[in-house]
């Protein structure tokens, strides 16, 4: 399999190589649209396919048409038949979106396929629209692999075709629910409008009644009109109108126009096209309207739809002649587009989102928020190791990037929306884990020949230690350290400000630890949990675990050294104070938590601030999944996509509890257990400003045959109301009201499913004078059911399908039981116009955190290693900004590299973060060279700002869409600005 990828990998370099220039061609494009009759009613034809990379196949499986049992499509017949058809008549047109299959079917292509394709999108023939390597789901990804995937489509498209092949149009077709980040990225990706198809049925109508299915989207409540986006909702989700689908795999009747023939239909088949168009017009502003002619998987067989559509073309534009006033033609989105932007009207525009989605009653699609909990962490796991990966090769200078591909390319196919989503089969979610794993695998060989360039003292040229990663130390495993004499820990920091974290060891013998400057270091020496020891598939023998407190640099490492205790030394452990089932206080300068006797938290105060919040109750509850309804089967039951509890009241997993405290220097600990298969452990760090919850949730039981949804809750005293706040995508943060949508009567069907939204990283409520966030460290659902309340679901395990395609209940199991999954919250209770310090950089180094690396070290003596080894090193001199973070950093070329910083603070958000701020880009590079050139990109950093023009747009407030791009090119000075939200992404050459 490995030479199979390698091959690939070959393939996608030979097609890459070094950056290439920025040109501009007028071949394509606008230019090259037709706009229609100004006396008629316009219908664009737009033929595609939509084709998920993965979902009941894997991504493999459907490009060969493999598994043909499971359903029988294949993306490289797709593509082939595609190109054939058009060449074969240069009026037709089609699209294509998914670049993780288009990079499969390219790399198997002849020249002579290559030259035609490029020809056809030269013409504007063949058009990508949206050009990530997936479509990606929006409601359980976080912002950076976003742009990541998008990136990564889009670096392929520019180096293969050029400027004909910018996406200019994004095309969410198939999501479920949409976000307003999503809309605020793409905008900043250059985007000049966006299509969706999915919208809940309850907003959907009176949009259509009010002609309001096309609309100026403000994406963002900081960055102004260059995150507004026109959005357009499509009129039949992606399919064609009823009785007009023409694909091999449909039953509708072709168009037959022998009139010496019995079946001759044209009549029929003209009026009923033309009374669909006129239907369909009721609902739109203009006289264009769009008609999608394609499905999943559609078209392995092109020439059978375009036969058909150039007959329906040809038949319904002669009955022009007869008075009819429907003008059809071959178009694309962004044509379509176009010519909306030219009829020159005002429209509606919107500021919150698309969230949650129905699609009918009592379906509210806001399940996979949560769904594969293992797997949404897994995900978030891997960009942390593909942002460190980036980072070392950078900095190192070992030029490696095509090795990072591996894991680039499995991250971009986990944003699917089918796959971090949770919606796909079971061995499709295990492909993607997969994917990731052996992306990650590659990652390490980077790791390695980074740290063999930045670990050895100057002036040495001695082998390095192989470096490792421990992926099971969330079980407190890690089998190749054991039982070793010495080894070290290296953890690198990739966020620009220095971090102080508390690194957990599993250990199978005592050792003592050495810091980078050599001194022994004060380490917790506790006991491994009972719960933790028991997780099913764990098989250290390790029974205690080393905790200690590290300060990391900026930018940087540390590694600290853990050698044996030598036989007949006394190792002096701090003290550890242990008390069971008796009312404890946790207590650091910052914070207390105060817990009864009976498990229960009941307070939380913030010394600092003079805050202090009441818990009225925190737990886990579980409501019981609807299971459907057997005489209305149209009603579905909860599964991987729909939630939908039986009864609207969550029940306690248990009525009793345990509670164990441990006290240490470093850190106070409740132990909480509810059950054999639910647990917490509520943790106090010295110094700390945040409360952390450690959470093992599973083996959900069914004996009972009911499937379970599993929430945290915090009950408060806070005065919060019906409003509760959660972020989109990891950044910017929407007012959520119970019970209420901004832009429509919302009729309550389901209380609380329908009251769900996604968590990226953060959700919160508050009052005047108090605030409780919630920090998460994957992507989960919840909201606020009640007053003072917030409720988080963390696993989920149904015995029912909601008969939305995937056809196989959510039901993960490992090692013969069912799914053990751990996790983790952070507490902040804060004043409210003071909490953005601390959600802020508490999310950011969730999301970056720093990687943890071990080695057995190939030297004798601690003396011997730190001779010759550096232990602590840092690219930066210079404190960087609080407000700023640091999410890219890539080398492109040996002295090239693609950067992207940002302002990631929202306006009016805190007194000092929330104002502009201006860095140093050359501080980055302090360590490597000096920037003789940088050149200002859009997100994606496939155009130069400078060359950006979007379309503009007037609303019915006034107000135009126009902005103008500023851009640097080649400066010589490398300070910029940054305002509140801002990203901004540069390529930068250094001598």
């Amino acid at each position: 399999m490995h030479v199979a990828i390698f091959c690939l990998v070959l393939l996608f370099v030979a097609t890459h190589g070094l950056p290439t220039p920025y040109k501009s061609q007028n071949s394509c494009g606008y230019d090259s649209c037709n706009l229609g009759k100004p006396d008629k009613l316009n219908v664009h034809i737009v033929a595609h396919t939509h084709d998920d990379v993965g979902w009941l196949k894997t991504v493999d499986q459907y490009y060969y048409g493999s598994r043909s049992e499971i359903v029988n499509r294949g993306v490289q017949y797709i593509l082939d038949s595609v190109v054939s058809a058009l060449l074969d008549n240069p009026d037709r047109r089609y699209i294509y979106v998914e670049m993780a299959f288009f990079w499969r079917w390219w790399n198997e292509q002849s020249n002579d396929t290559r030259n035609a394709v490029k020809q056809l999108v030269n013409e504007g023939r063949l058009e990508f629209i949206s050009g990530g390597w997936s479509m990606n789901d929006e409601a359980a990804t976080h912002y950076n692999s976003i742009i990541d995937q998008h990136a990564l489509g889009a670096e392929f498209l520019h180096d293969t075709f050029g400027d004909c092949a910018r996406p200019k149009i994004g095309w969410q077709i198939d999501p479920f629910g949409h976000s307003r980040e999503m809309a605020s990225l793409m905008a900043q990706m250059g985007f000049d409008g966006l299509f969706f198809g999915r919208i809940d049925y309850q907003d959907r109508i009176p949009r259509t009644i009010e002609k309001n299915l096309e609309m100026m989207w403000k994406g963002s409540a900081n960055l102004g009109r260059q995150s507004w986006l026109f959005t357009g909702v499509l009129p039949h989700s992606y399919s064609g109108p009823n009785t007009f689908c023409f694909d091999i795999h449909c039953n509708d009747q072709p168009i037959m126009d022998d009139k010496r023939l019995h079946d001759y239909n044209v009549p029929e088949r003209v009026q009923s096209f033309i009374n669909a168009a006129h239907l369909e017009a009721h609902g739109y502003a203009t006289n264009h309207i769009i008609i999608t002619m394609g499905d999943d998987f559609q078209d392995q067989n092109a020439h059978e739809k375009f036969k058909n559509l150039d007959k329906l073309i040809h038949y319904v534009n002669l009955a022009q002649e007869n008075g009819s006033n429907v003008n059809v033609f071959y178009s694309t989105p962004s044509c379509y587009l176009y010519a909306l932007n030219k009829a020159e009207r005002v429209w509606t525009s919107k500021s919150d989102d698309f969230f949650p989605y129905a699609s009918v009653p009592f379906a509210y699609w806001t399940g996979y928020y949560t769904s594969r909990p293992a797997l949404k962490r897994y995900e978030r796991y891997a960009n942390n190791i593909l942002q460190v990966t980036r980072q070392l090769n950078g900095f190192s200078q070992k030029n490696l990037r095509d090795n990072i591909f591996y894991l680039s390319e499995a991250m971009g196919l986990a944003q699917h929306h089918d796959a971090v989503s949770g919606t796909e089969k079971q061995h499709v979610a295990n492909d993607y884990a997969q994917r990731l794993s052996d992306g990650i695998d590659q990652a390490v060989e980077v790791i390695n020949d980074a740290y063999a360039q930045l670990l050895p003292r100057e002036g040495q040229t001695v082998p390095v230690a192989r470096q490792f990663l421990c992926p099971y130390s969330n079980i407190s495993e890690c089998l190749p350290i054991e039982g070793a004499n010495q080894f070290t820990v290296t953890l690198w920091n990739p966020t620009i400000h220095p971090v102080t974290i508390h690194p957990h060891v599993p250990v199978t013998r005592e050792y003592i630890i050495r810091d980078p400057q050599g001194n022994l270091i004060s380490a917790e020496y506790l006991p491994i949990s009972e719960t933790m020891k028991n997780i099913p598939g764990r098989t250290s023998s390790a029974q205690y675990q080393y905790l200690f407190q590290a300060s990391l640099p900026a930018l940087g490492y540390n590694t600290y050294y853990f050698e044996v205790k030598a036989d007949g030394i006394k190792t002096e452990h701090n003290k550890v104070k242990i008390v069971q089932n008796q009312a404890c206080t946790l207590q650091n300068e910052h914070l207390r938590a105060e817990f009864d006797s009976l498990g229960d938290l009941r307070s939380i105060t913030n010394f600092d601030k003079q805050v202090v919040v009441s818990v009225l109750n925190q737990g886990f509850y579980w409501y019981e999944s609807h299971p459907g309804d057997r005489t209305t089967p149209e009603l579905s039951p909860s599964g991987a996509y729909i939630f939908r509890p039986l009864i609207p009241e969550a029940v306690p997993v248990s009525l009793l509890r345990t509670i164990n405290c441990t006290q240490t220097d470093t850190v106070q600990k409740a132990t909480i257990v509810f059950n054999e298969w639910i647990s917490q452990e509520i943790s106090l760090y010295r110094g700390a400003s945040a409360i952390e919850v450690e959470w093992t949730v599973g083996p959900i039981p069914i004996e009972d045959n009911k499937g379970k949804e599993i929430i945290i809750r915090y009950n408060t005293n806070i005065d919060s109301g019906s409003k509760y706040y959660t972020d989109a995508n990891g950044r910017e943060v929407l007012e959520r009201i119970r019970n209420h949508r901004p832009t429509w009567p919302y009729f309550v069907d389901e209380p609380i499913s329908g009251n769900y939204y996604p968590i990226n990283s953060r959700i919160w409520i508050r009052d005047n004078d108090r605030q409780l966030t919630i920090l998460t460290d994957r992507s989960e659902g919840g909201g606020s059911m009640y007053d003072g309340s917030v409720e988080i679901m963390v696993h989920r395990r149904v015995l029912h399908d909601d008969s939305l395609g995937v056809n196989e209940v959510l039901n993960e199991t490992a090692y013969g039981k069912g799914l053990v999954v751990t996790g983790k919250h952070i507490l902040i209770v804060d004043r409210p116009e003071d909490s953005a310090r601390l959600h802020r950089s508490g999310a950011q180094q969730m999301f970056m955190h720093p990687l943890a690396t071990y080695s057995i070290p190939n030297t004798s003596s601690y003396a011997n290693y730190s001779n010759v080894y550096r232990q602590s090193w840092s690219a930066l001199s210079d404190v960087m900004p609080l407000n700023v973070h640091l999410l890219t950093f890539d080398q492109l070329a040996l002295k090239q590299y693609l950067v992207r910083v940002e302002h990631y603070f929202e306006l009016n958000e805190d007194e000092t973060y929330s104002q502009p701020v201006t860095i140093d880009l050359q501080a980055l590079f302090k360590s490597i060279g000096t920037i003789n050139e940088m050149t200002e990109l859009i997100l994606t950093a496939n155009l130069p700002l400078s060359e950006l023009n979007r379309l503009d747009w007037m609303t019915k407030e006034g107000e135009s869409s126009h902005v103008d791009m500023f851009q640097q090119q080649s400066l010589k000075e490398t300070t910029i600005t940054l305002n509140p939200m801002q990203i901004r992404t540069f390529q930068i050459t250094i001598d």
